[in-house]
């Protein structure tokens, strides 16, 4: 959906919604509507190099409170990965390769800590989608009013701390008007945008690369056999294709004499 579509469905939104009750607007979520457009996730999942960074990243920066308890590690062989290489460098929270990703944290001491337990992420992307992941994951900003000192411009008031920002850095909102010539559903609507104060160790091309390195990770895990499904399919509709071909050559010869 472009920028003008999403304005136009969320000024339709705005007025039908106005004056209702919060509790009658939960169906309106369903409609797939954000006040910030989402930005499309250069997945990279026929890149070797980039899901072993993004399945890197996943390991070192979210399965500490993440779990992904329906993915193996030995799974990661599919990405040119030995197992000797997943044991050295990624074998963290386990013993051996043919467990599951999961994590010690109870999840009592996790609702204690963060008000819900984290969510199990083997199929994260396949329920939020990867532009949902990848805008989300550098949507974090500075919030002093939220208990963990962050907020995020994709997920308000989001029980979770930015797990990338000394890679990142530091954003604050900003708050502003649409520039001409831009529709954001209601004229002269505020729009949000953040702004990096404080530089992290990355260059903002960096670390939205680094992004795109894990959301593609992500959308890998939750269908692992998804290269190897496209290309069975695209071998049986290529054998189809012949199949159909010599068929109609024998239907033909035996029908040549039929009038």
């Amino acid at each position: 959906m472009d920028t003008k579509q999403q304005g136009f469905r969320l000024g339709l939104l705005r007025k039908i919604t106005k004056g209702l009750p919060m509790a009658l607007l939960a169906p309106f979520a369903a409609w797939g509507l954000a006040e910030v457009p989402l930005d499309p996730a250069p997945l990279k999942l026929n890149d070797q190099v980039a899901l072993q960074r993004g399945a890197q990243t996943f390991v070192n920066y979210c399965l500490s409170c993440h779990s992904a308890a329906h993915m193996r590690y030995n799974r990661l062989t599919d990405l040119g990965l030995t197992e000797q290489q997943i044991k050295d460098n990624l074998l963290f929270a386990a013993d051996k390769v043919g467990e599951t990703m999961t994590v010690a944290m109870k999840p009592q001491d996790a609702k204690a800590w963060f008000g819900a337990p984290p969510p199990d992420l083997t199929v994260i992307a396949r329920s939020r989608g990867a532009d949902w992941l990848y805008t989300y994951m550098r949507g974090f900003y500075r919030d002093d009013s939220r208990p963990t000192g962050w907020n995020n411009l994709v997920y308000e008031n989001v029980g979770m701390p930015h797990p990338l920002y000394e890679l990142q850095g530091m954003q604050v909102l900003e708050a502003g008007k649409p520039a001409a010539g831009e529709s954001h559903g209601d004229e002269g609507h505020a729009i949000k945008k953040l702004k990096l104060r404080q530089p992290g160790k990355l260059t903002p091309l960096e670390y939205d690369n680094l992004t795109a390195d894990l959301v593609s990770y992500l959308v890998y895990m939750g269908e692992p056999a998804r290269n190897f499904r496209i290309k069975l399919g695209i071998f049986v509709l290529f054998f189809l294709a012949v199949l159909f071909v010599s068929a109609y050559a024998l239907k033909r010869e035996y029908w040549k004499d039929v009038h």
